[in-house]
């Protein structure tokens, strides 16, 4: 089977089945063996998780993250990683997956999860992942599906009640609201000295350098709220339930056995058995609910959540009747609740929009700004009035929000004094804006109020993981704690260790400003860089913003080279762990470049062909570069299609190498210098790789293909000029442009001249006897050439 995505049909495929089974990172492996791809996720915090992986897998500039507030779009991305409401549905990939599809049963959301269900579809290949009791459901709605069982990798067991004083390391409590949340974190700092806080109000940024703590085992427990239990990963061997019910919002009401398992199920991490349990201030779990969680055996689900999507736009009237719409399957329950909708039915009854929503695109853009989620969840009539006065001024004027009204919204969240309580109602409230600012069309310099609502939210972030960290972490110690300053207001006499020199042997770094900054500020804005914000130099060494940061190390071949921070004592164990992450998907990235691209990864997949995987291999081997001799006998066996789908991704059959035509680009041959040095670990020779022919004996007996160079006799020709001047010398017309390289490479004659008769001979292979005759005597086209006597004729 070749690679082209039209000679595949698209299947449908979904693992259903417990947690921790591996379906996520199945589905991740599965699509990066295509070309592109896309996944939904259910939390904004579990996309950034993911987004993480990926990155470290294929670097950052073949990877984009979409969520309602966060976006980061490489010029080119081949992989979407996206919470199920942002996904674009409407950009053709070959594989889709959308996680936790069970979530089409829920009472808010999931309409969104249905219609992603029904609708949402890969070129070649589509995924479904979630928890057994979705099987019917997909059985009857997406018939052709294969329906596979997926099954838990470790054992969980129920071990009754436990006093916070009893709770094994690495545990986990979990309770139901913010201040219940708060209550514990203090009760086991005082028992335990220290504990890590997750729950879903906070920001990406917050929650990381929460998990990066518990992670690097700074501390021994994490007290969350059920956010832990979309798919997030963390070292878990004991889940420990605080409550035993939740307000969800419309009322207080107990988990039910299959959400107490979602949760559950977090313990026990990969073939690490976990068990789970209660508080001993509550009562034991009922048998059949500790041995259903056990067995992960539960009720089918029976109907799911459904919004009608032929939506009438034509007045607000029509657009509400037509989200009242009844299903017409009965497996469906339409949506009884939603805040758009609402907002909507709001709003439709105020005067001056009735007055303004009269057309198609008006109510269109009314239905857009009921959309804006209400992150505060405070009073429902305070939301209402801010989307009045949004659609108000968008359907006025020029049609934008006024400069002046945003900034009076947004300048009093500029603020990151306060404690927990009302950082958290801060950053609520600035993620309304951060959605609002990636809403392009609607502000006057969008890209400044993005920038600006993204800084104010890391910097409340920072502020409340201080805060968290001030309350909940009891160490004598704490570096993270610690200001980071300009190193020249405190110099280290006699110290000759490079981070010494910067300060960050004390912990002290400067900001972009000079500004005193925390560690984990340090650290996310590292994390948070693009790929531009990093200084790579010829030996591997990484610098960010002028600080030496790491250096890139030998690893077990050219595409793998491993990383070590400079001074890794330095760094608390969670903050390494990030910089560690981000500094491998810069890696990632310097590979890429130096394969001009080439998506090695997708195409060595086990759904291609063997000769289709063959020689993606042999090319990522070769950084994109390859003999013809290597790859003559692979190509040969590759149909049509395949050549073709190849071509588009930039590969070129060259008359002596089969090539990726960037990675013969100068900054991919750079970086191919770089990596082989690192390889050979030793400088590489001098003049490469910007000096186009370079005496054999430079290299010093390494392998000058290695390093981007062909030889040819007593010089090594540059593989770019080497295809350059077969290319002429096989044009009928190519004397001129010949003779412009060969003077521009500055050889001596005898050397030019042989550097022409090796040129000359059958591309790629041996020459035959006729032209080994010919050139003897320095006769046809090649000897023409080099005498300079007579201009090629051209061929038939």
């Amino acid at each position: 089977m070749n690679s082209s995505p039209s000679s595949r049909p698209s299947v449908v495929v979904a693992e259903l089945g417990p947690t921790n089974t591996g379906k996520t990172h199945r589905a991740i492996e599965r699509m990066l063996e295509h070309d592109t791809g896309m996944i939904g996720l259910p939390l904004r915090l579990l996309a950034r998780e993911v987004y993480d992986r990926v990155t470290a897998r294929v670097g950052e500039g073949r990877v984009a993250l979409m969520t309602g507030e966060e976006k980061r779009l490489p010029p080119r991305p081949d992989y979407w990683i996206c919470t199920v409401e942002a996904m674009p549905t409407d950009r053709p990939v070959d594989f889709l997956a959308v996680d936790e599809i069970q979530l089409a049963a829920h009472r808010e959301r999931g309409h969104v999860f249905t219609d992603r269900l029904l609708h949402a579809r890969g070129l070649r290949e589509t995924w479904f992942l979630g928890a057994d009791t979705m099987r019917p459901m997909v059985q009857a709605l997406v018939p052709h599906a294969s329906v596979k069982r997926a099954t838990r990798l470790s054992q969980l067991r129920y071990s009754g009640r436990r006093s916070l004083k009893s709770l094994p390391p690495r545990s986990a409590v979990v309770a139901f609201s913010a201040d219940r949340v708060y209550e514990l974190a203090e009760a086991l700092r005082r028992l335990r000295g220290g504990v890590a806080v997750v729950l879903g109000a906070l920001s990406p940024r917050t929650r990381n350098a929460q998990v990066a703590m518990y992670q690097a085992g700074e501390v021994q427990y994490l007290v969350a709220t059920d956010a832990i239990g979309m798919g997030l990963n963390l070292d878990l061997n004991h889940v420990a339930f605080a409550a035993l019910s939740k307000f969800d919002g419309a009322e207080q009401r107990d988990l039910f056995p299959d959400e107490l398992a979602q949760i559950a199920g977090r313990a026990g991490r990969h073939l690490n058995d976990g068990s789970f349990g209660t508080l001993n201030t509550l009562p034991e779990l009922p048998p059949r609910v500790a041995s259903a969680i056990e067995s992960h055996r539960f009720p089918s689900v029976r109907s799911l959540i459904w919004r009608n999507a032929a939506l009438d736009f034509s007045s607000p009237e029509s657009l509400l009747d037509s989200l009242s719409r009844a299903p017409h399957h009965s497996s469906f329950v339409r949506v009884a609740r939603a805040d758009d909708f609402d907002a909507l039915r709001e709003l439709s009854h105020v005067p001056a929009i009735r007055e303004l929503a009269t057309d198609r695109a008006r109510v269109e853009l009314l239905w857009q700004v009921c959309q804006i989620p209400d992150f505060r969840k405070g009073l429902f009539g305070q939301h209402v009035a801010l989307l009045r006065e949004t659609f108000l001024q968008l359907s006025e004027g020029d049609g934008k929000l006024e400069q002046a009204w945003l900034a009076r919204q947004v300048s009093p969240l500029d603020d990151v004094s306060g404690d927990i309580h009302t950082l958290m109602d801060r950053l609520a409230a600035i993620r309304i804006w951060t959605y609002i600012s990636h809403r392009s069309s609607w502000l006057h310099d969008a890209e400044q109020w993005q920038e600006r609502t993204r800084r104010l939210e890391d910097a409340l972030g920072d502020a409340l993981h201080e805060r968290l960290v001030e309350r909940f972490v009891q160490r004598a110690e704490r570096r993270s704690a610690r200001r980071f300053v300009r190193a020249a207001a405190h110099p280290l006499p006699g110290s000759d260790s490079p981070f010494a020199r910067l300060g960050l042997l004390l912990g002290e770094v400067p900001g972009a400003d000079g500004a005193a900054v925390t560690e984990e500020q340090f650290v996310q804005r590292v994390v948070d860089a693009t790929h531009e914000a990093f200084q790579v130099d010829a030996s591997g060494s990484i610098s960010f913003e002028g600080q030496p940061l790491a250096r890139l190390v030998r690893g077990k071949d050219r595409r793998s080279p491993q990383l070590a921070l400079a001074e890794p004592e330095v760094w608390t164990g969670g903050a390494r762990r990030r910089l560690e992450r981000r500094l491998v998907a810069l890696a990632r990235d310097l590979v890429t470049e130096a394969m001009g691209g080439f998506p090695a990864e997708a195409l060595t997949g086990a759904g291609r062909s063997a000769a289709t995987r063959g020689l993606a291999y042999r090319l990522a081997e070769g950084l994109g570069v390859i003999s013809q001799g290597e790859a003559r006998e692979q190509w040969r066996l590759l149909d049509d299609e395949a050549r073709e789908h190849l071509r588009t991704l930039g590969v070129r059959e060259g008359q002596r190498f089969l090539y990726v035509a960037e990675a013969l680009a100068p900054p991919a041959l750079e970086r191919r210098c770089m990596l082989t040095a690192l390889l050979h670990q030793s400088p590489p020779p001098k003049g490469v790789p910007r000096e186009p022919a370079l005496d054999v004996a430079e290299f010093g007996g390494r392998a000058a293909r290695a390093f981007g160079y062909e030889v040819l006799g007593t010089v090594a020709l540059r593989i770019d000029v080497v295809e350059r001047l077969s290319e002429a010398l096989r044009h009928p017309h190519g004397a001129q442009q010949v003779h412009t390289l060969i003077q521009e490479l500055r050889l001596e004659s005898s050397v030019r001249t042989q550097v022409l008769r090796e040129l000359g001979g059958r591309s790629g292979g041996a020459p035959s006897k006729r032209r080994r005759r010919r050139r003897g005597r320095g006769g046809g086209r090649t000897g023409a050439l080099i005498t300079g006597v007579v201009r090629p004729r051209a061929r038939s």
